[in-house]
């Protein structure tokens, strides 16, 4: 296999948690329902970031990195290095807190000739070959990024994403009051082309986030990107499903479901 075809995952688990907060772990650890463990046996807890990494690695996913900050030592503690998930785990430091591109970027020297596979840690989505069809949209296609797109019920939480015939992404609206768009996106796979754009465009806007203080959104640089030509794919997940738990109303949604 070429270097550039080589599948990585890449995880940001650098936030705060202040949705759930006061909580007595990383919001990544919050047990999710029940597995049968390698050691342990049955009806142990399963820590919500885990669905992600299982999803990764059906994928093809052999190698995650995922994005730390200070302080959050508990997850790597957790999961060490991912040999009980199948799955080589590397952990590397957020630098600079302009938002989750920020962070994810940490990886660029490691990513940057690979095929990447994105999501975000709290967010629990089907179906389990989710991240498989987004990789043959993009082999199909040559699309520079591909969306994992759902439906959703509040848009104002979510980016919103407008899309033309085939699953061409339009535009994407990041976290609207209000929209009439069905589809959310939760999920992406990219190629380098998409790597790369995103390290030079993070680089381009520092000085001004610096100074306003904003941060950025994974959906504004897709939007950034498709302003500057690349090609965004989505598939839509019509009959799937995805929840974001890090909110205590769906975090008590997902305990009923996966209980």
């Amino acid at each position: 296999m070429k270097a550039s075809e080589n599948i990585v995952g890449l995880i940001p688990a650098a936030g705060l948690g202040s949705r759930l907060s006061p909580i007595p772990c990383s919001k990544e650890l919050l047990p999710i329902g029940f597995q049968v463990h390698p050691e342990h046996g049955e009806d142990h807890p399963k820590v919500v970031s885990q669905y992600l990494l299982e999803h990764m690695r059906r994928g093809g996913a052999s190698q995650v990195y995922v994005i730390l900050r200070k302080g959050k030592w508990d997850i790597p503690d957790y999961f060490g290095d991912g040999s009980q998930l199948n799955l080589h785990l590397a952990y590397l430091l957020m630098q600079r807190p302009h938002g989750c591109p920020y962070s994810i970027d940490q990886a660029y020297a490691f990513v940057k000739q690979s095929r990447v596979l994105f999501g975000f840690p709290n967010i629990l989505f089907e179906p389990g070959n989710a991240f498989e069809q987004l990789l043959h949209k993009q082999k199909t296609t040559a699309a520079d990024v591909v969306l994992g797109c759902f439906k959703v019920s509040s848009p104002h939480k979510w980016d919103m994403v407008k899309l033309q015939a085939g699953g061409i992404v339009k535009s994407i609206h990041h976290k609207p009051e209000h929209s009439d768009l069905a589809y959310a996106w939760a999920i992406a796979c990219w190629g380098p082309r998409f790597t790369d754009f995103m390290h030079t465009y993070l680089q381009q806007q520092e000085v001004r986030l610096q100074s306003s203080g904003a941060e950025l959104s994974i959906g504004e640089v897709v939007q950034a990107a498709l302003n500057s030509g690349l090609l965004v794919q989505s598939v839509c997940f019509a009959n799937g499903n995805c929840l974001d738990v890090g909110t205590p109303k769906d975090f008590r949604k997902a305990i009923k479901i996966l209980s």
